[in-house]
C-alpha cells in the first residue's frame, strides 16, 4: 500500500483545479495586459479568479495581489510594513521563534538594515501568547507577524486576539496563513489582519503561485520591479493557468471545508490513538488547537532521517519537518522553540493528511511506525544507553 502523508509539504492537485487550468493552457493564451480581444478575454479570467479568492477569505478583490507563492508574499508583506515603519522612524518588528524561514530570514535581512527584531518564545503547547505580544510592543514597533498555523506541528495561533492588540496599539499585523487557508475558516475582516499570505499548492492548487492579501490603504513595497501588473505592485506577466487553478482549488476547498475537516480529523485521531502508546514518544503541540490533518511526534533513541527512509520502503511518504529545510542536518527550530531537547528533536516525524487519504491508509501507518521505531531502536546505541539509565 502506498500512502502519501506529507500534505503540509505539498498537496496533490485537485481535478477541479486541473480542469480549470486547461483552457488557459490551450485556447485562452492571451496576455491579460494586451488591449486586443484575446488579451482582454484572458483579463476577464484573471479578475474572475481574483474575485473568487477574495470571496473565499472575506476580502475585496482589489486587496488581492498574486505572487509566486507564500515565500514571496511573506517577503513583500514584511518589507512593506518595514518601509512604512521606517518612514515614521519606527524600526521594531515582533515575530515568534517558530515562524517559517520565509519570515525568519526576511527578518534576519532587515536586522542588518538596523531594524530591531524581537522573536517571542513559544511554549510547550506550540502557541504564542497574546500577552507576550502586548508586552513586547513599544512606541518603535511597526509590525507584528505571527503565523496562523505552524507548518511543522500544526498548532493554531490566536490570530484574532493578537490582531486586536495590534489594532489597539496602532501596529500593522501580518499573518503567514500558508498552512491555514483552505483548511480552516479564514475571514480577514473578522480576524482583523492587515496582511495575509497564502500558497496554492497547500490546498490542492498548482505550485509556484500564491497571493498576498493587503488591506486597503497599505502601500506595498515592490519586490519585483518592471511592468504595471498587479496595480504596479508585482511586475511580470501573470501566470494565468496557475492563477485560475489556484482560485478554483480554493473555492472548492472552502465549499467543502467542514466535510473535509470532519473526515481528516477522524483520520488524524486514529493516528494519535494508534501511535501515542509507543514507548518514550511525545506528541508536539496542543492536541486540540491544531489543524485537522497535522500530527508531529518525536521518538527517543532514533534519527528522523532513518525513520523516514524505512517508512518510505513501506510505501509511506512522510517528513521530519518543513520541506524547505529538508537538506539541513540541524534539528527543527520549531521543536527547539517548544523546548524539545536537541537529541529528542532529531527523532521527529510529521504526518500531514488530506481528504484524499483513507482510514485504511491510517491503519497501515499505525501498524508500520511502531515496527520501524522498534527496528531502529534495536540497533541504536543511544536507545541502549537510555534503557540502561532507566534500570
Amino acid at each position: 500500500m502506498n500512502v502519501y502523508a506529507d500534505n503540509a509539504a505539498t498537496t496533490q492537485m485537485s481535478k477541479v483545479a486541473l480542469d480549470s487550468m486547461m483552457p488557459l493552457l490551450t485556447d485562452i493564451y492571451g496576455n491579460p495586459s494586451s488591449l486586443h480581444t484575446v488579451g482582454q478575454t484572458a483579463k476577464e479570467y484573471l479578475e474572475s479568479a481574483r474575485e473568487d479568492i477574495a470571496n473565499a477569505i472575506g476580502a475585496d478583490a482589489r486587496e488581492i495581489y498574486f505572487t509566486s507563492g507564500g515565500s514571496e508574499a511573506d517577503n513583500q508583506a514584511i518589507r512593506s510594513a518595514a518601509a512604512i515603519g521606517a518612514r515614521k522612524g519606527k524600526k521594531h518588528i515582533i515575530s515568534s521563534k517558530f515562524e517559517h524561514h520565509a519570515v525568519l530570514h526576511t527578518l534576519d535581512a532587515l536586522e542588518k538594515e538596523d531594524f530591531k527584531i524581537t522573536l517571542l518564545d513559544v511554549y510547550s503547547d506550540g502557541i504564542v501568547k497574546p500577552e507576550d505580544v502586548k508586552n513586547a510592543i513599544t512606541d518603535e514597533t511597526c509590525l507584528v507577524t505571527i503565523m496562523a498555523a505552524n507548518n511543522e506541528i500544526g498548532t493554531l495561533q490566536p490570530i484574532s486576539e493578537i490582531a486586536d492588540i495590534c489594532k489597539e496599539k496602532g501596529v500593522l499585523f501580518h499573518t503567514d496563513a500558508v498552512q491555514a487557508v483552505g483548511h480552516i475558516p479564514i475571514d480577514v475582516k473578522q480576524l482583523k489582519v492587515d496582511m495575509l499570505s497564502a500558497s496554492a499548492h497547500k490546498f490542492h492548487g498548482p505550485k509556484g503561485i500564491g497571493f498576498l492579501y493587503a488591506r486597503k490603504g497599505i502601500l506595498l513595497k515592490n519586490i519585483i520591479e518592471g511592468g504595471a501588473q498587479e496595480r504596479g505592485k508585482r511586475a511580470g506577466t501573470e501566470n494565468m493557468p496557475a492563477i485560475v487553478g489556484m482560485a478554483a482549488a480554493l473555492k472548492d476547498a472552502v465549499e467543502n471545508l467542514n466535510d473535509n475537516a470532519k473526515k481528516i480529523t477522524a483520520m488524524r485521531n486514529c493516528l494519535i490513538d494508534g501511535l501515542k502508546g509507543i514507548e518514550r514518544s511525545r506528541i508536539n503541540g496542543d492536541l486540540d488547537k491544531r489543524l485537522p490533518g497535522t500530527l508531529n511526534m518525536c521518538f527517543e533513541g532514533i534519527e528522523g532521517e532513518s525513520l523516514l527512509l524505512l517508512l518510505d520502503q513501506k510505501g509511506i511518504c512522510v517528513s521530519s519537518g518543513s520541506a524547505c529545510t529538508s537538506g539541513s542536518l540541524d534539528p527543527s527550530h520549531v521543536l527547539l522553540a517548544l523546548g524539545v531537547p536537541v537529541e529528542i528533536a532529531h527523532g521527529s516525524l510529521r504526518l500531514s493528511i488530506s481528504e484524499y487519504n483513507t482510514m485504511e491508509e491510517m491503519e497501515h501507518i499505525v501498524k508500520s511506525v511502531p515496527e520501524v521505531v522498534n527496528s531502529l531502536r534495536s540497533i541504536s546505541p543511544v536507545w541502549e544507553k537510555i534503557i540502561k539509565e532507566e534500570k
